[in-house]
């Protein structure tokens, strides 16, 4: 990464609002958008479709390399066909947490988020975006929220594409999820030790906004 051209990252667990934040953000200032975690997300669904072991880190890891991925439009495409909906469902986000955990495929994701650190300056959304991918960030945020408020604010956006679950199996999900993304060997999910910590438990978007412009102004 260039120091010439800037770098905010948003890290944090899923359903604490840093892609929203994070969308915000790169939309007042200009800058570029990285969304690593659908990235890790296109790749388990090229893993399901391939039929692949999501265990077995070296065939996914040579998978990586032969992918066609793109973000354009609002869009998420794989190898010429628009998921965007596919990698937003429950299998997908099960699947993305378990080849996340596997150091191979990150190493072989790494180089290819990088590449979209380009001026006038990029925020990125994930979770070591400030740790691993980034870790000489302009400004570093660490959002976060208890499993259950997640969990509801992730029923209210399945009902609103006209799906149903529990909110107790979501919750389940959520913890089980956090268990394997905090206790990975390689790059766990962790706040950056310079990161500005937001509990958005208990905040909207725009009191969650509103902080990190302070902090960053």
């Amino acid at each position: 990464m260039s120091m010439q051209i800037p770098v905010i990252t948003i890290d944090g667990p899923a359903g604490a609002g840093k892609g929203t934040i994070a969308c915000m953000l790169a939309d007042k200032l200009g800058w570029h958008m990285l969304d690593s975690g659908a990235i890790y997300r296109v790749a388990a669904v090229a893993a399901l479709r391939r039929g692949l072991n999501l265990q077995d880190e070296t065939t996914l890891a040579a998978m990586i390399p032969t992918l066609n991925i793109e973000f354009k439009n609002g869009e998420a495409w794989l190898d010429g066909d628009i998921i965007t909906s596919e990698i937003r469902n429950e299998t997908c986000a099960s699947a993305t947490s378990q080849i996340a955990a596997l150091p191979m495929v990150r190493a072989a994701l790494l180089e290819l988020q990088r590449q979209f650190c380009q001026l006038p300056g990029l925020v990125a959304d994930g979770r070591d975006m400030g740790t691993v991918v980034f870790p000489e960030a302009t400004h570093k945020f660490y959002l976060t929220a208890s499993a259950e408020i997640r969990a509801e604010r992730r029923l209210k956006q399945l009902s609103q594409q006209g799906l149903s679950a529990k909110l107790c199996d979501l919750i389940q999900e959520i913890n089980a999820r956090d268990e394997r993304d905090t206790n990975r060997p390689v790059a766990p999910l962790k706040p950056a030790a310079d990161a500005l910590v937001i509990d958005t438990s208990s905040l909207d978007q725009a009191e969650v906004f509103a902080t990190v412009l302070h902090y960053i102004a």
